[in-house]
């Protein structure tokens, strides 16, 4: 390979700047797409939220919660008490794939036996992260 071509090929965006500066009519390499920077990758996160309810014990709670976020004990209980005093907990904040992916395991978990009107599994939301 063309030692001059590799070297186009790995430099840096700011290198790629001066290079076109000092000789206008050098080749252009594509850059990777990516999201507008870092504003845009604050901006793609999105939180994975739990909703309180009657019908599911903290013991169901825990465990879902260690199941699919692998969350120790202590993360579980926490999550479950802020759920069931505030009415809802903030899992997890992470992509829009991810966080929908962790809805929909929480949404199928299904209902809690140890409740016997529990008809189903516990409701979560995704909401577009704020504050992050």
């Amino acid at each position: 390979m063309d030692n001059s071509l590799y070297a186009i090929l790995v430099e840096t965006p700011l290198e790629s700047r001066l290079r076109m500066k000092r000789n206008p009519k050098a080749a252009v390499v594509a850059e990777p797409e990516t999201e507008q920077g870092a504003g845009a990758e604050r901006a793609g996160l999105y939180q994975v939220i739990l909703l309180d309810d009657d019908d599911h014990s903290y013991n169901y709670v825990i465990e879902m919660l260690q199941r699919i976020f692998y969350f120790s004990v202590r993360q579980a209980l926490q999550h479950a008490r802020e759920v069931d005093l505030s009415g809802r907990t903030v899992l997890i904040t992470c992509g829009r794939q991810e966080a929908e992916y962790s809805r929909d395991q929480i949404q199928a978990w299904g209902p809690d036996p140890l409740i016997p009107r529990c008809r189903g599994s516990m409701s979560a939301l995704v909401e577009p992260a704020t504050g992050v």
